[in-house]
Order: C-alpha cells, then structure tokens, then sequence
C-alpha cells in the first residue's frame, strides 16, 4: 500500500480537478441510486395500488415516469462528464510518471547501465507504465466512484429492509476472502510476468544488437533456442495470470445468484404472508439494488485485479526511481567563465567493482595546450582516464582536478560541457546530418554546423548526399562508412567548442589511406590550441605527443617524450616495437 499512496502522490497537483471529480461522483452516485426508489413507487402506488383512482393512479404513472427518465438521463450525462475529467487527470499523472522516470535514467551513473540490460530498461519506461497507465487511468478515481456508488445501495437497501440487507451482507465476508485470495495470486503471477519480460527484452535487445556477429558465427539456432525458453516461460506466467484473473468474475456472479436467491426466498415469503414491511414493490427495488449492488463490486474485483497487475509494475518503476544516484552535483558548484585546462591527478584509486582497481595510485599533470598519448595493453586502465574525468565514475581514492578544482566540485552540466570526446565507436542518432552535429545545444544554427564540418573534413561528403545536412540518418548511421561516421563525430566535437579533448584514435586503423589521412588533419584541428589527452594505438599519434604515460595493470610505468622513453630501453620500447612490427599495419601506415 505504501507504493499505492506514492503513486496517487503524483496526483497533488491536481487536486482541484480531483475535487470536481469526486463532486461528480457523488452527484451520479445520488441520482442513479433514487431510481430503483421510484420503481417501488410506480409499483406499489401506481400498479398494485387497487384503492386509488386510476386516472389518479395514471397521472402518478406519468410523473414519475418523466421523473425516472430525467434522472437518469442528467445521471449518465453527468458520468461521462466525470469519466472524460477523470481520464484526463490520470493521463496527466502518468505523463508525469513516465517523464520522472525517463529523467531519472538520464541522471543515473554509468556504472547503473554497465550493470542493467538496455531492454529491462526498456521495459521500466514502456510496459511497466503502460500498466500503471491502465490501472490510473480506470483504476484509482473509478475506485472511488465505485466506493460511492456501492455505499450509497448499501444505504438504500438498509433503508428498504434492514432484514434483506443484513441476510445478503452476512455472505460478504466468505466472498471478500475468495477475493483476496486470488489477489495474492495474481499478484505472485504478475510479478512473475513482469520479471520474465524483462528477460526476454533484454535478451532481444542484445540479440537485435549483435545480430551481425550471430549470422557470422551461425548461431542463429541457439539464438532460437534461448528465446524459445524465455518466451515459453514469459507465456506461462502469462497463463497463471489468465487463470487467475478469470476466476473473479465466476466468484462476483456466484455471488449475486446467491444473493438474489436469499431475497426472493425471504421476501416472497414475506410478500405472500401479506407483510406491511416488504411490499411487492419494495421487493422489486430492493431486487434491483442486489444487481446494482454486485455492478460497482464486480468492478472494485476487476480494479482489485488490475491493481495486483500494476503492484508488480509499481515496484519496479519505484525501485528505479529510488536507485541511488552516486555521482551527483554539488549543493554550491563551482563556475568558472572558462578554463586555462590544466588536467591533474593527484594519487587516484578507482576500481569498477569493490577492491578490483583498476587504477592504482595514479598522478600525473597535463599543462594547457599539451597532447597527452596515453599507451598500454588492453586493460591498462587507459579509457577509464578519461570517464574520471568527464564524472562518468568517481574515484574512490584521491582526487581529479582541473585548474585545481576538483572536478566534484563541478557540476555535471558545466563539466562535460566543456569537454570533447571522439570515441573509437561513433553513436550516430536518428535524425538529419545536422541534427547530429548540433546535437540540439542552443547557440549551434546552421552556420557553425557547415563551419565545424569544413574544418573537419567532412563538408565534402555530406553535400554529396541527397538531401545535403537535412538527410536523414538511420540509427546508428546505417549506410555511412566508419570513417564518414568519424568525420560527423568529430564535427560534432567541434560544434561544441570544448576547451578539453579526449580522443580514442584505434578506430580509423580500419579505414583507407585518404580517408586515414582526411581523419588525422581532422584530428590535428581539432586538437590545436586544447589540452588533449589521446589513447593512442597510432604510431603518429604517439610521436608527435608533448609527453606520453605508459600504463600497465592500472600504474603508472613510465612517461615522458617519446625519445625518452626510447632511450630509456623499457615497457614503452617493447610496446613500440610491436606496433611498429605488427602485420595489421599497412606498409603505407604513417609513422
């Protein structure tokens, strides 16, 4: 329940309408529940009613006929006012539902995504709110009306016969139980569900991804087989709810049977024994009141089962929302108009997972305008850098600073701001050429996107699509070459004017040689004039770098220039050297 009074939290600002809503409610509820009362008196003054004249009797018959007719009409007229108010409210709480969690994962770490699968994502922000989409949009306010409009026959049917209506409620409390239990387990069976769905997006999201490396391993068939298993156990649970769900309906109809049942047999006895207290007529309203009395009940079972279904989905949409958010701003950051770009760090200790560091004790300075090489085998700790730099992760140990501010002291926004990257996989978003270079940041019009693609190289190409820079790009850039994709990242680092660059250069070893060459000028544009700090596979890269640190196993082996390190005989050598002899590299490589 806790999860249930969070959720209608995010209906507070909405109050006011809530009050109109309920007003509503309230209204309909009074009006449809006097019908029945004017059935009693048609019946017992208008039809049975011997005594009285029948020109009296049919001009009575009259009255209330027109009475019944325009109750109910302003009744049902008044309900769709109030559903249409309150399909409204709900659709504005669930907007801003779904907008707190989009927002909520676009401030999370990069460590929460490097541990959750991009499709349970996907089902926090698409399914899970579908389903509290349908349980606020029926469920919370229609609870409520159903409230009313129960309590309210309640009422009527104790006014009519305290005897029927204690008889008919004393079978309340066996059915209120059969309902419960079947809440508890279609509440089990929609946690199931939504577990399972997670499962399944995510292992589709990872084989959708990777479907280039499953077609060329040809393991299309265990592909088959693992999602065959996921499906098979998402549509079993699936079934569980089904069976579940179906028995609330047999259970309320039961319910009413009996019900009526227990009506007739003691009031038709009462009627046949001449009772003043039950008349044919107060028999047939109250009648009518033990089927409007099961309507709202059979609704609150349905809402109840809806509201089991969505449970399962509150939790997890709420633990997202209450997962921690470990790199966060600072109450007063730090502004600074720009910075000079001094990069520093002072005995850093990261580690990815508890007590694997795969940083250790870790210092060094970049002065600005320096181009830093950074080099080291796989695992050396050389990408991570740059992440410690950007706040992508904190350091457990020691401290990163720019211009002697730690960059905790920074807010995130500022921060990455002025910050650059060209990455050795280019994300190329959906959307037109310029789009992607712009990115959407204010100040970036169309003069400075063909600005930034001239100076980067990549003006050539792009006016020689169809469209030019209003050409639409699939996702991730389908259609363009790697090198195409490096050119429009590469503008897009411009376009941005940061003051600090960093560069993974190991992606263009796999373009040609005027492509190669395009990329590298790109590269030293983009660099000139800004503290760089470069992860370096190139042979060019690394000997034309103001000064070079040699990682391995997360220390700090070595740095210097790159004769220094030469004449020094050591890691960096070795490292040199096989690039220098490895038979990836074209015999026209620059070195």
């Amino acid at each position: 329940m806790k999860m249930a009074r969070r959720l209608l939290s995010y209906s507070a600002p909405y109050w006011r309408w809530l009050v109109l809503a309920f007003g509503l409610i309230m209204f309909t509820s009074l009006a449809i529940n006097f019908l029945p009362v004017l059935l009693q008196r048609i019946t017992d003054h208008c039809l049975l009613d011997t005594a009285t004249p029948t020109d009296e009797r049919m001009d009575l018959l009259l009255h209330l006929g027109i009475l019944y007719i325009s109750i109910a009409a302003v009744g049902h007229a008044v309900r769709y006012v109030q559903a249409m108010l309150t399909a409204w409210i709900d659709q504005k709480i669930i907007y801003d539902l779904r907008l707190s969690v989009f927002r909520k994962v676009l401030r999370m770490h990069q460590a929460y995504f490097d541990k959750t699968a991009v499709g349970t994502l996907m089902t926090r922000v698409t399914s899970d709110i579908e389903r509290l989409q349908h349980f606020v949009t029926e469920g919370v306010v229609g609870s409520i009306a159903d409230l009313f409009m129960l309590f309210g026959i309640m009422g009527y049917m104790i006014w009519f016969s305290p005897v029927l209506s204690l008889a008919v409620f004393a079978t309340m409390p066996f059915l209120f139980a059969l309902m419960y239990f079947i809440n508890t387990r279609l509440r089990n069976a929609n946690r199931d569900i939504r577990d399972r769905q997670s499962k399944l997006n995510a292992l589709i999201q990872e084989d959708l991804t990777g479907m280039t490396t499953i077609q060329l391993f040809n393991r299309e068939a265990s592909a088959q087989q693992d999602f065959d298993d996921r499906n098979a156990k998402l549509r079993s649970a699936y079934f569980d709810e089904v069976r579940w769900f179906s028995l609330y309906f047999p259970t309320i109809e039961c319910g009413q049977i009996l019900a009526i049942l227990i009506t007739l047999a003691i009031g038709g006895m009462a009627v046949m024994q001449g009772s003043d207290v039950i008349t044919v007529g107060k028999l047939i309203a109250f009648l009518a009141y033990v089927r409007n009395f099961f309507h709202p009940l059979g609704s609150l079972s349905d809402k109840a089962g809806s509201f089991q279904i969505a449970m399962a989905s509150i939790e997890r949409v709420f633990g997202l929302l209450d997962e921690e958010e470990k790199i966060n701003d600072p109450a007063v950051p730090e502004a600074a108009e720009r910075i000079a770009g001094t990069i520093a760090f002072n005995n850093v200790w990261f580690a990815y997972d508890d007590g694997n560091w795969v940083i250790k004790d870790l210092s060094f300075t970049v002065e600005p305008g320096q181009v830093l090489a950074v080099v080291g085998a796989t695992g050396a700790g050389k990408s991570t850098i740059i992440n410690l730099i950007g706040r992508f992760y904190d350091v457990q140990q020691g401290s990163v600073s720019i211009d002697g501010v730690d960059v905790r002291r920074f807010s995130k926004h500022d921060l990455r701001s002025r910050l650059g990257y060209v990455f050795q996989d280019p994300f190329i978003f959906a959307g037109t050429v310029a789009d992607n270079i712009a990115l959407g940041t204010p100040g970036i019009g169309p003069d400075e996107i063909r600005l930034a693609a001239k100076t980067v190289n990549a003006h050539g190409f792009i006016e020689a699509m169809p469209n030019g820079y209003d050409t639409e790009l699939n996702e991730r850039g389908a259609g363009l070459s790697l090198g195409q994709k490096q050119l429009l990242v590469m503008a897009r680092a411009l376009a941005q004017d940061p003051e600090l660059l960093f560069v993974l250069d190991e992606a263009t070893a796999s373009v040609d040689t005027a492509t190669e060459m395009l990329i590298q000028d790109a590269l030293s544009k983009l660099m000139a004039n800004r503290t760089s700090i470069v992860i370096a596979h190139r042979l060019s890269t690394i000997r034309t770098a103001d000064r070079i640190l040699v990682m391995r196993h997360g220390e700090l082996v070595d740095q210097g220039s790159h004769d220094e390190l030469m004449a020094n005989d050591g890691y960096y050598r070795q490292l040199y050297e096989l690039l220098l002899h490895s038979p990836e590299r074209p015999a026209n490589y620059p070195i």
